[in-house]
């Protein structure tokens, strides 16, 4: 039999091309919807890939806000668990894909992604981010510890 495998050094492919890859190749993949709030109370809602449980004891969740590869900024979200140690991870499911997807165009800075996308904030019991009323699955999480990975563009953080 005829080895097909393909071997592929990371350092030989550019970052977007090694994104790409590790999107296709990991799947499924669990997306989640992401709501953080600013120190001024500005709300943001942006879905992750990226994402997954890592632990149930004790509980925890992880997800990746890239910095973005064609200009190296970041995320509205990471910007906000550095001011507000708080994240809500709304799990997405295919009744709100579409909605899903419109969160995540890049909007200016203090644009609500609720309103954009249709979703339905609704309060938290315990933080300060709103939950999505559409998700049937929403975690309401302290900020642990923010890992930088890199400073180029397409590093995780």
């Amino acid at each position: 039999m005829k080895d097909t495998t393909t071997t592929i050094d990371p350092k030989s492919i550019s970052t977007t091309e090694l994104h790409q890859l590790l999107l296709t190749a990991v799947a499924p993949r669990p997306i989640a919807l992401a709501s953080t709030i600013d120190k001024n109370g500005k709300v943001n809602l942006s879905p992750f890939s990226f994402f997954n449980v890592f632990s149930a004891n004790p509980p925890l969740l992880i997800f990746s806000p890239a910095r973005r590869g064609k200009d190296n900024t970041t995320k509205h979200s990471y910007e906000n668990i550095k001011e507000v140690k708080e994240v809500v991870i709304n799990i997405v499911n295919f009744a709100i894909v579409e909605q899903m997807s419109l969160s995540s165009t890049e909007y200016a800075k203090g644009v609500n992604e609720f309103i954009k996308s249709g979703l339905t904030p609704i309060p938290s019991d315990k933080i300060k981010p709103p939950r999505v009323a559409e998700a049937p699955v929403s975690f309401e999480c302290i900020v642990d510890d923010i890992i930088e990975l890199g400073t180029e563009g397409g590093a995780e953080i």
